[in-house]
């Protein structure tokens, strides 16, 4: 169970931020959530692929790791 709860963590991580990054893109001034962090548009759009990364990353590991205990999917 803690797994599910772990690659909806992730797939929601990836999706909000993927998105973001793509807003970021489109209009350099639409910072979004990371709208405090004040880096400029290059850090900012560095941090938006890092939470992505991190999602797919926790996604897929969260689900090799209920796979290995026997649940199939």
């Amino acid at each position: 169970m803690k797994y599910d709860i772990l690659q909806i963590i992730g797939a929601a991580l990836m999706v909000v931020f993927a998105q973001g990054a793509i807003r970021l893109l489109v209009d350099h001034d639409s910072t979004g959530l990371l709208g405090g962090l004040g880096g400029g548009f290059a850090l900012t759009l560095s941090v938006h692929g890092t939470l992505v990364a991190v999602g797919v990353l926790l996604t897929g590991w969260s689900h090799t790791r209920a796979k290995a205990l026997g649940r199939r999917g």
